[in-house]
């Protein structure tokens, strides 16, 4: 790990909190021990993943998508691991980009190891993501939580995902572990679980423990999955009926907005908030943990 200056700043979409480093030429070396460090919560900066922000020429993973999209989010979870995208994730990268003045209000595209994401950015302030097609493997789980099991639908957003209507939040437990599933060969790599009860008539309020975070104040790919599973537990599919389906999604950390259209695309529309910017220590850094 170089020793040189990096800056760093601090920004949270419906308190789903990220470290955002800024490196257009990917030349800061973010291993996964590195990333563990920055996100803890007590020795580092903290947050729920790192945001390394990155022109597509210039990373291996993206290059092929730089056509479409100019910077792309190498998001990291906050164990040091790689995750394919992060819908919460998204929109503070967006914020972090018109901040820097590398866009304006409007349309942009992000790239992603999810694909090329098309974002707006309301004049207003909220942002609006396309987080493409739900797919929804026959495939599913049952959840187990304190000896209570549910089935968990299974949807994927470009990250696997696994949700589970339960009559109250509180049975979802401490989820200071990740929750037990079965089988499962159904998630090799892990999988995002959430926990959702009805609020009212299409508004529905979560719980969600992220593989590699544990449990977060908010993710977005989770709200889009629960929005569409939510829609097909309620008999509705915008590619049958030819009208869009929009559910409010209440997260601990904020609301989240999501329209499924009828072409499958489905689209994100929250805050984003830019809180802090700095410089990391470079003997921090260098140093070992104890």
């Amino acid at each position: 790990m170089s020793t040189s200056q990096i800056t760093f700043l601090k920004g949270h979409g419906t308190e789903n909190d990220f470290v955002i480093v800024p490196d257009p030429d990917d030349a800061v070396d973010l291993p996964p021990a590195v990333v563990a460090r920055l996100c803890d919560r007590r020795a580092g900066i903290g947050g729920d993943g790192l945001l390394h922000v990155v022109r597509s020429a210039a990373h291996p993973e993206a290059r092929a998508m730089a056509d479409e999209a100019e910077w792309f989010m190498d998001y990291r979870n906050a164990d040091g691991s790689v995750a394919e995208m992060c819908g919460n994730g998204v929109r503070v990268f967006a914020r972090y980009l018109q901040r820097a003045g590398h866009v304006e209000a409007g349309d942009l595209a992000v790239a992603t190891r999810g694909g090329v994401k098309k974002v707006h950015i309301a004049k207003e302030g909220d942002i609006t993501v396309s987080m493409g097609r739900a797919t929804l493997p026959e495939d599913g789980v049952t959840v187990t939580v304190d000896g209570r099991g549910w089935d968990a639908r299974n949807v994927n957003m470009g990250n696997p995902h696994a949700v589970a209507f339960v009559d109250e939040l509180e049975h979802a437990g401490t989820l200071l572990a990740t929750p037990s599933y079965s089988p499962a060969a159904v998630y090799p790599d892990g999988v995002n679980i959430e926990f959702v009860v009805d609020r009212g008539p299409r508004h529905v309020a979560m719980r969600v423990h992220e593989r590699g975070s544990g449990e977060t104040r908010s993710c977005g790919t989770g709200a889009c999955a629960v929005a569409v599973a939510t829609a097909r537990r309620d008999g509705v599919d915008p590619a049958r009926t030819g009208t869009p389906v929009t559910y409010t999604v209440d997260l601990p950390g904020g609301t989240l907005v999501i329209t499924e259209h009828p072409d499958g695309e489905t689209e994100m529309t929250g805050p984003a908030v830019i809180v802090a910017e700095g410089v990391i220590d470079p003997a921090w850094l260098a140093a070992r943990p104890a």
